[in-house]
């Protein structure tokens, strides 16, 4: 073939040399998950096109932009996932899981979207989510805000972010707000970019969330919808605030976070930073209590977040705290002769089973032995063992360049002596 074949326009290998940090982040977040006593439940990658048409709203980008869909072979119209959230509450549902109990999920994978691709924004993307169900107060609300704080804690990226909060109120209480929304933004038409002209029939709260500098001003003086929600709504938003204050986490109520979905309720909250540019949100989430009964006769609350998993390493990697992981073997096998090779694999067999916390690596490449050497450098090996002819092992510790040469029946001795290095 003469055209080289290449992956998709924003979808991107995740290369070795990329994977340790990547292993970093997954290990983190499954400590604070379980520190919590959250269930990982796993998801299918594909869906019906109806689910997300009814949960996520036909007006939103999503859904009339972003999704990839298909009918497949039976006829059936099928989409690529482009949130969890909608899939979890689907699986909640189909499998009865919270009837007489409550539900702390999180869940880890792929997502699609049909984006412009950049820097932090692909088309095929990593999302890892947290889903409760069943649960309808600030308390729930605020843990999930606990446990997004954790995460950058352990990460190291904490003092890096911002907690943004808002309350986006009920249905009714959004409904009243959209008309004094509509009215006011059709008074300033004339300052309306395309976006916010389509937006402005179908998703006018979304016209808050432009960050179109020429509209910035206008924008600052449109109804807020803090002003129109009830006792109830404003009661759970101040709830939440006493828990954030007792937990120890700033935060700043932003009346223009208004999140992008529709099955959004009450509270919505966000992690920005300023070290990524216009990729500035690291995780969002709130509470979508009405999610449920688009699909059930039976009212369910609900309340989770998400963190894009490409972006959030962006921010470690922006921040160099990346340094240090990787994947560099222990010990690294050479032989002087393609014979040592079955001996290398033995020795190599009979460390991991005594030394099992140890990456052993074995190099079977017949190549010569510098270049062996030289390959094991390279790898970041800490110990290079070499077989020769003679049974004898010669051990190289590059960081302080020692070496020495021992029976290979003592070898084990050896490296037992060498594990305070190792280490």
């Amino acid at each position: 073939m003469k055209n080289n074949i290449q992956s998709i326009r924003g979808v991107s290998d995740i290369l070795p040399e990329q994977t340790p940090i990547w292993l970093w982040l997954e290990s983190i977040i499954k400590q604070v998950t379980h520190s919590y006593g959250y269930q990982q439940i796993r998801l299918p990658i594909i869906e019906p096109l109806a689910l997300f048409e009814r949960a996520v709203g036909e007006s939103t980008d999503i859904v009339s932009k972003e999704m990839y869909n298909f009918v497949d072979k039976s006829g059936e119209h099928i989409t690529l996932r482009p949130e969890g959230t909608s899939s979890c509450a689907r699986a909640v549902i189909e499998h009865n899981m919270c009837y007489n109990s409550t539900q702390r999920l999180w869940y880890q994978g792929p997502m699609f979207r049909y984006e412009r691709p950049q820097k932090g924004r692909l088309r095929q993307f990593t999302q890892f989510g947290v889903e409760t169900f069943g649960m309808a107060g600030a308390d729930i609300d605020a843990e999930l805000i606990c446990m997004s704080y954790d995460i950058f804690k352990a990460l190291g990226v904490d003092q890096h972010i911002a907690l943004e909060i808002n309350s986006l109120g009920t249905t009714a209480e959004r409904q009243v707000h959209r008309q004094h929304l509509i009215t006011y933004f059709e008074q300033h038409r004339s300052l309306l970019d395309q976006d916010s002209l389509t937006r402005l029939s179908s998703n006018p709260l979304r016209i808050l969330d432009s960050k179109n500098p020429d509209m910035q001003d206008m924008i600052n003086e449109a109804p807020q919808l803090i002003d129109f929600i009830g006792e109830d709504s404003l009661a759970h938003f101040n709830k939440l605030q006493y828990l954030l204050d007792q937990a120890d986490i700033s935060y700043t109520i932003n009346p223009r976070l208004v999140r992008g979905l529709d099955y959004y309720s009450k509270t919505v909250f966000e992690w920005i930073t300023d070290k990524l540019g216009s990729q500035a949100t690291v995780c969002g989430g709130g509470r979508y209590d009405g999610l449920i009964e688009l699909f059930s006769k039976n009212a369910l609350p609900g309340s989770g977040f998400a963190i894009g998993i490409e972006r959030l390493l962006l921010l470690v990697e922006t921040l160099g705290l990346d340094k240090g992981i990787n994947n560099d073997p222990d010990i690294t096998i050479t032989t002087e002769s393609p014979q040592q090779n079955e001996k290398a694999l033995v020795v190599a067999h009979n460390i991991r089973r005594q030394l099992p916390k140890l990456q052993v690596l074995t190099d079977l490449s017949h190549s010569k032995i510098k270049r062996q050497h030289n390959r094991a450098l390279k790898t970041g090996a800490k110990l290079i063992m070499t077989l020769n002819d003679n049974d004898q092992v010669g051990l190289w510790y590059p960081k302080t360049n020692q070496s020495l040469t021992v029976d290979i029946n003592n070898v084990m001795i050896t490296i037992g002596e060498y594990l305070h290095q190792l280490k």
